[in-house]
């Protein structure tokens, strides 16, 4: 049986147990699967039968498993089962939380409560962890774990395996370690390949790799992706200002960062404005329409600018009433075009393709693209004119008239969709605010005036 629907069929089973309240039972199946499944299972159990059921299958768990399935939750989850149990519950789960994601959960959760389980936390640690709190939302300080592989520079291959089989299970990673010099400056790195394949009296000075690549503290965390992309590496080590080891950052942590930042851009080219990480089903009608009515707003206003130029060309309308026809078409036809552009540009420059000293050249290829294309479509628009407009006899010029505007709009919307988003970056705004629907109504502005000018001079009205 296919995998998927095995855990589809275990989930529907769990459902009707819990529902049922048949909770020892459920816990059982539950404890047969893997941490991430049961952690899916639960909160199918908080949206499909209620909170209550899904806090009970939890404090059911083991100890040991609670806290790893607590920290495949989602963020809002979590602290609803925070919110249901108890403080020495809560106090042992944050214990046993990888750092990294114990500081996630500690962001959300009511400074009491933080105040609360810091009490019970050992001086250095605390210590630690209010650092971590304190560094600004969203730079790379707030990825990172303190938790790796620090060895000597004077350490021998033999001392250094010895170490790493005794903390190596409380490290976030082994396969990478850090070579830190008495003053806590990374000095060099060295894998633990190499470690495994060298001899054993071979100081890690004289192993260690001294060209390193590391992420300020205070970087951004888009940034901190970048140079994750750029070299491929499964963990970056992360450094103050004195370059002092603080940290690393691992895969899996970018890896949320990737969702984070793909979400907002959608969000962005969607002309919505969304600061809630609950999701789709969880946010409220209200908080939706606040998200979302901003832009539309904006957008609707720049059309009333479009229906303006239209009725600014009403005599035009009125000689020659068929260009009606015809004004969807080339409107949706430039806003594609310009969205295409936009995409293709903004995507280009968040995987580093282009920058910004690039422009001009991406300026001249849109602009060769554009005039291929729109030469291509003009000429099917032509033969539809003549066909439709057969019995007038304006009927070339109104064809002529459709076909310089099909290739003066898409020109003109590629050229807007390629350096909107360029423009954007260059006066530090998102660029993917420059794309759909921005691109759409800028456009259908471009292209109504260019069709009824056009229009006004080859059909003499």
């Amino acid at each position: 049986m296919d995998e998927k629907m095995e855990f589809e069929e275990f989930l529907e089973k769990e459902l009707r147990l819990v529902e049922e309240k048949k909770y020892i039972r459920a816990r059982d199946e539950l404890l047969q699967w893997k941490d991430a499944d049961v952690a899916e299972v639960i909160e199918e159990v908080m949206d499909e039968i209620s909170l209550n059921a899904a806090i009970i299958l939890f404090r059911m768990l083991p100890k040991d498993d609670s806290a790893d399935v607590f920290a495949y939750l989602p963020t809002e989850d979590q602290l609803a089962i925070i919110d249901g149990i108890t403080e020495r519950e809560i106090s042992y789960i944050i214990d046993e939380l990888d750092f990294d994601d114990k500081i996630d959960v500690l962001e959300e959760l009511p400074a009491n409560v933080v105040d609360k389980i810091l009490e019970k936390t050992p001086k250095s640690e605390r210590r630690q962890i209010n650092t971590f709190l304190n560094y600004p939302e969203n730079c790379a300080g707030t990825l990172m774990t303190p938790d790796y592989i620090s060895l000597k520079a004077n350490m021998t291959v033999r001392d250094a395996l010895h170490h790493i089989k005794r903390v190596g299970m409380d490290s976030e990673t082994v396969y990478t370690c850090y070579v830190k010099d008495e003053g806590r400056h990374l000095i060099g790195i060295i894998g633990l390949r190499k470690l495994v394949i060298s001899d054993g009296s071979a100081l890690i000075r004289d192993l260690m790799m001294t060209d390193i690549v590391s992420i300020n503290v205070y970087e951004d965390q888009e940034d901190a992706y970048e140079t994750f992309r750029k070299y491929g590496y499964m963990a970056i080590p992360v450094v103050d200002r004195e370059n002092r080891l603080v940290g690393i950052i691992t895969m899996d942590d970018i890896l949320e960062v990737i969702e984070e930042e793909t979400t907002e851009d959608i969000e962005r080219m969607a002309g919505v404005v969304d600061d809630s990480t609950a999701s789709y089903l969880d946010t409220s009608v209200l908080h939706h329409v606040k998200n979302r009515l901003p832009w539309l707003l904006a957008l609707m206003l720049m059309y009333i600018i479009t229906g303006a130029i239209i009725a600014g060309f009403e005599t035009t309308l009125k000689e020659v009433i068929c260009l009606t026809i015809y004004m969807p078409m080339l409107m949706g036809t430039g806003g594609n075009s310009g969205s295409q552009s936009a995409t293709l540009i903004i995507r280009s420059m968040a995987v580093g393709d282009i920058d910004l000293q690039d422009g001009w050249r991406v300026l001249w290829k849109e602009i060769r693209v554009s005039v291929l294309l729109g030469i291509i479509l003009s000429s099917v628009n032509f033969v539809r004119v003549m066909i439709e407009q057969h019995s007038d006899p304006r009927c070339f010029l109104i064809a002529l008239t459709v076909c310089l505007s099909t290739i003066a709009v898409v020109v003109a919307a590629k050229c807007i969709g390629s350096m909107l988003p360029m423009l954007a970056k260059k006066i530090g705004v998102d660029p993917a605010l420059m794309a759909s629907p921005m691109i759409s109504s800028l456009t259908d502005m471009v292209s109504v005036t260019t069709y009824f000018l056009l229009a006004t001079m080859l059909l003499h009205i």
